[in-house]
């Protein structure tokens, strides 16, 4: 039942009330409780209005003019919590509030503290690097994208836990044993993998046993993977690979120089920019969703490759053609991070 009456509806209700109808009669007809009925007509009686006459309330503890340096101060310092920045506004403006007023504020304001998300530092010459890389190939085509193979490693650990997991549970079973996600910090083992996709295809999961080192990158992966590879697709291939210091190791471009394979230049700290740094999550969420979770490096190695196979190619080519799209993002960000 409503508590309250539009300007409109209480004309109309003093209008049934002059007209000789109960007060009964014209609280059912605008369901709501008698008690407004009353209140209306004993206004009208005493004022000969029906407008609610103005209430006093709390008075507001900060001034509009207050309000907008809060979302400065909170605009200039994005990372301070509430409770320090009502302790700066304190001392800057000498009114006491507390920090959910002040939080009310700033939702008021559309600011609201979320996670942030996190990216490589990027430095100025980054930045240039970057702006200058997607200027050049802005104007690619799909058909410039075609030969050319992107490539990664990538760290998959037995144990992972990314946050995106959610728990029905009660009030109160927070740290219940059935609601909680235990989770090893140190990842319960891990295996190191490497890949490359392109428009017609993608290569084998390779496993590399230990770290990557120049010698590794060449004998285990260029020599039986990439070279045919780049037989199978012809003189225009391309090798995009990151800045990683075993893949710019002597014996990695001399051997490159030898077997006449292009590589791609490469800006620095730009994982935003590699499509195949989205077709890892396609791949851990893929072996998250298994019934049955890998409990070791040997299961997990297995459901990488088993799962990696069914990764449909269409998605790789999807990410393929969205390099014009994350160019275009790197340009307008001015060489900064971008959404990717």
């Amino acid at each position: 039942m409503r508590r309250h009456l539009t300007a409109l509806e209480a004309g109309q209700a003093v209008g049934m009330l002059q007209a000789g109808q109960v007060q009964r009669t014209v609280s059912r007809h605008f369901n709501v409780s008698q008690s407004v009925i009353s209140r209306l007509w004993n206004r009208f009686r005493q004022t000969g209005n029906v407008s609610e006459r103005p209430r006093s309330g709390r008075p507001r503890s900060t001034t509009a003019r207050q309000d907008r340096y809060m979302s400065l101060m909170a605009r200039r310092h994005r990372f301070q919590s509430a409770v320090q920045l009502n302790t700066d506004f304190h001392a800057a403006s000498g009114v006491r509030i507390t920090p959910q007023t002040l939080r009310q504020r700033l939702h008021a304001a559309n600011l609201r503290a979320h996670r942030p998300a996190v990216r490589p530092i990027l430095r100025r010459r980054h930045r240039v690097a970057r702006l200058n890389w997607a200027q050049n190939h802005i104007n690619w085509q799909l058909r410039h994208w075609t030969p050319v193979l992107f490539t990664d490693e990538s760290r998959f650990c037995v144990d992972f836990h990314d946050g995106r997991r959610r728990v029905w549970r009660m009030r109160g079973e927070r740290y219940a044993d059935c609601c909680v996600a235990e989770h090893d910090r140190f990842g319960g083992g891990s295996v190191m993998i490497w890949a490359g996709i392109s428009i017609g295809g993608c290569t084998d999961l390779h496993v590399i046993n230990g770290n990557l080192t120049g010698a590794i990158y060449r004998d285990e992966i260029l020599h039986p993977i990439v070279r045919p590879y780049a037989g199978a697709i012809g003189n225009d291939f391309v090798l995009m690979d990151d800045n990683a210091r075993p893949h710019r190791a002597r014996i990695v471009t001399d051997y490159l120089a030898t077997e006449t394979i292009e590589r791609m230049d490469w800006p620095s700290c730009s994982p935003d920019l590699n499509p195949i740094e989205h077709a890892w999550d396609m791949l851990q969420q893929a072996v998250s969703r298994r019934p049955v979770l890998p409990t070791n490096r040997q299961e997990l190695t297995l459901a990488l490759q088993q799962e990696w196979a069914r990764l449909p190619q269409i998605a790789f080519r999807r990410l393929i053609r969205s390099m014009q799209r994350r160019c275009r993002a790197v340009i307008q960000a001015q060489g900064g991070h971008t959404p990717y």
